[in-house]
C-alpha cells in the first residue's frame, strides 16, 4: 500500500481486507452447510431457509444501522465510534463458531441477527472514521485502494473457500472465517491511540461501501 497514504486509513483498509477474505469464504459454501447439516439432505429446505436467514440478516441491519449512525452523530469525538467499530466487528468473529454448533433453521436465524446488530455497529463507525482521516486531494486514491483491496479479500475467498470445504470440512473453514475476523478486530486496535476524543471536521461524502455480507 503506497506510504501517501495515511496509518488510520491504512489500518482501516487492511482491516478491511481480512474481514472480507474470511467471510468471502462462506459465500460459495453456505446454502451447501445447511443442506448437510441442517436438513440433512433436502436442497429444497436448504434454499429455503438460505432465503430467510438472508432475510434476517437484511431486515435486523436495516433495523438498528440508521439509528445506530444517528447515535454517533450526535456524540461528539471519535472514541464511540472506535469502540462501536471494534465491538461490532468483534461480535462478527463469534457467529461463524455458532454455525458450527447449529443443529436447526433458527439457530442460523438467530446467528444472523446477531451478525446483522454486529455490522450494524461497525458499518457506520467504520465508514465515518474512514470519512474523516481521508487525505485532502487524495480521495479518489484512497477509496480506490479500499475498493481494491476489498475486491481482492473477496475474491481469493471465493476461490479459495470452496476448495478448502470439499478438502478440509467445513468446519475448518469455519474456523478461517473466525480467526480472520477477530485478526480483523486486533488490527483495528493499532489505531487506537490515533483516535480523535474531539469532533474532526468531515473531509468527503463516501459512496456506500460494498461489504461481503450474508
Amino acid at each position: 500500500m503506497p506510504k501517501i497514504i495515511n496509518k488510520i486509513i491504512k489500518v482501516l483498509i487492511t482491516s478491511d481486507f481480512f474481514l472480507n477474505l474470511g467471510w468471502g469464504l462462506l459465500g460459495p459454501i453456505f446454502a451447501i452447510f445447511i443442506v448437510q447439516n441442517i436438513t440433512t439432505g433436502s436442497t429444497a429446505e436448504a434454499a429455503k431457509i438460505a432465503g430467510f436467514a438472508s432475510l434476517f440478516y437484511w431486515v435486523t441491519k436495516a433495523i438498528f444501522q440508521i439509528p445506530i449512525g444517528h447515535y454517533l452523530d450526535r456524540n461528539h469525538g471519535e472514541k464511540d465510534d472506535f469502540w462501536f467499530m471494534v465491538t461490532g466487528t468483534f461480535i462478527a468473529g463469534f457467529i461463524p463458531l455458532g454455525y458450527l454448533l447449529s443443529s436447526a433453521p433458527w439457530h442460523i436465524y438467530l446467528l444472523q441477527i446477531i451478525y446483522a446488530f454486529g455490522m450494524s455497529m461497525m458499518v457506520p463507525s467504520w465508514l465515518a472514521i474512514f470519512t474523516r482521516h481521508i487525505d485532502k486531494g487524495k480521495e479518489a486514491l484512497e477509496w480506490s485502494a479500499e475498493s481494491t483491496f476489498l475486491g481482492l479479500g473477496a475474491g481469493i475467498a471465493g476461490a479459495v473457500g470452496g476448495i478448502m470445504a470439499s478438502t478440509l470440512g467445513f468446519r475448518v473453514v469455519f474456523i478461517f472465517v473466525s480467526s480472520f475476523t477477530f485478526l480483523a478486530t486486533i488490527l483495528l486496535m493499532l489505531i487506537k491511540n490515533d483516535i480523535s476524543p474531539k469532533n474532526k471536521e468531515t473531509k468527503v461524502t463516501p459512496a456506500v461501501r460494498p461489504v461481503v455480507e450474508l
